[in-house]
């Protein structure tokens, strides 16, 4: 046990995860590249299919980071009657809370063990889809990139969200509809904004932005099933934070997830209307959150009907796709990595040593995009402003 934590909390085998993970990337990116405008203007249908194993072959890596070598779960509070009629078996929207460093990938633990982690789509700011490999990867798997330019996202949002509705397999699409992470810092702007504005303050949830819900939800009627309300935490008294960090020195975490499916004919017409919506549905997640956070039970104090609870077995397909990529990657890397080394030359010496270098540096900026504490606190600056 001492050398197993050991090696998770070595930089070296950090390292070799990183060169792992980015490669193996960049290679995924080249094949989705040849076939974004090899074979998709001609079958989508088949350029989809294709991209579904190349997407999960990237996600699951860090899939396989959360679950295998951290040991981290998820506890699924979902009624099993819907849970075994729908999930997985047609597309979905999914409203989720934004609160936490490793929420998205708790999504994809779950979305793997329902068998659809390669059709995960986002909205996600424009800039990322220019990041290599992360941000490639899913624009060539055709998530929604938005501008924060709204003439030019309501017609990117209807034209996206009709190509995905007509996805082969099934397919979720994530919105955040807080916009940013929460942080003390935007909770008290956000509340500031609105106490303004006369809408509902919510305690642990940012006041959601329903620009880009009410413009969605038009173009998905009679294509996508369902909303799915995910309220995701993470029990205060656990000693170990849900950190990027933890997981990547071996420490579990345990996950608790409230799913609701609502079907998308109960979000009213009129953008006025399922705006209204959307807020009421932030309330009640601001309801079980308090209640979670006070009791450690989503249902204790916020008059939300209990579920089901039970848990997803892991699958070992992520296990296995790592193992794969560490080798073809690693074996031939580390052998031209050490020829480098030792050629004798200084100039190689130092091309080998910057290659390495470059690797941390691609794990740690990563990490650190997902830290709560390095991102920014101006959530409702501009529009305190406006109001102002």
């Amino acid at each position: 046990m001492g050398l197993q934590n050991s090696l998770k909390r070595s930089r070296v085998v950090h390292l070799m995860f990183a060169i792992t993970f980015f490669t193996s990337g960049l290679i995924i990116n080249f094949f989705q590249f040849l076939l974004y405008f090899g074979l998709k203007p001609f079958s989508k249908h088949f350029y989809r299919k294709i991209n579904y194993y190349l997407c999960y072959s990237f996600y699951s890596q860090l899939v396989f980071l959360a679950e295998w070598w951290s040991g981290t779960d998820v506890i699924l509070y979902i009624d099993k009657t819907e849970f075994d009629k729908y999930f997985g078996n047609e597309h979905g929207y999914v409203l989720m809370n934004h609160s936490y460093e490793i929420d998205w990938l708790m999504g994809w633990m779950f979305c793997d063990r329902i068998r659809m982690l390669g059709n995960c789509k986002a909205y996600a700011k424009k800039s990322i889809q220019y990041i290599p490999t992360v941000g490639w990867a899913w624009k060539f798997a055709e998530s929604i990139f938005l501008e924060r330019s709204w003439d030019k996202d309501r017609e990117t949002i209807g034209n996206q969200i009709r190509e995905l509705a007509d996805y082969p397999d099934t397919m979720w699409l994530l919105l955040y509809a807080e916009g940013t992470r929460f942080t003390p810092e935007k909770l008290k702007a956000c509340q500031k904004f609105a106490q303004e504005r006369g809408l509902p303050v919510l305690k642990h949830h940012l006041t959601p932005r329903t620009k880009g819900f009410t413009a969605s939800i038009p173009h998905m009627r009679g294509k996508i099933g369902a909303i799915y309300d995910v309220q995701l935490a993470f029990k205060l008294s656990e000693a170990v934070k849900p950190t990027m960090t933890n997981l990547l020195i071996g420490n579990k975490v345990e996950a608790h997830m409230y799913m609701n499916r609502i079907p998308l004919d109960e979000v009213p017409e009129g953008e006025e209307a399922a705006a209204e919506w959307l807020h009421r549905i932030y309330q009640k997640k601001d309801r079980m959150a308090e209640s979670f956070s006070q009791t450690g039970d989503f249902f204790a104090t916020s008059g939300i009907p209990r579920t089901d609870i039970f848990k997803l077995e892991r699958r070992y397909y992520s296990l296995i796709n790592t193992v794969f990529w560490a080798v073809i990657v690693l074996v031939p890397m580390l052998y031209y990595l050490v020829k480098l080394l030792l050629s004798g030359s200084t100039i190689y010496f130092f091309v080998g040593v910057g290659i390495i270098g470059l690797f941390f540096l691609l794990m740690h900026k990563t990490i650190g995009m997902s830290e709560i504490s390095k991102s920014s606190s101006s959530y409702g600056a501009a529009d305190a402003k406006k109001v102002k």
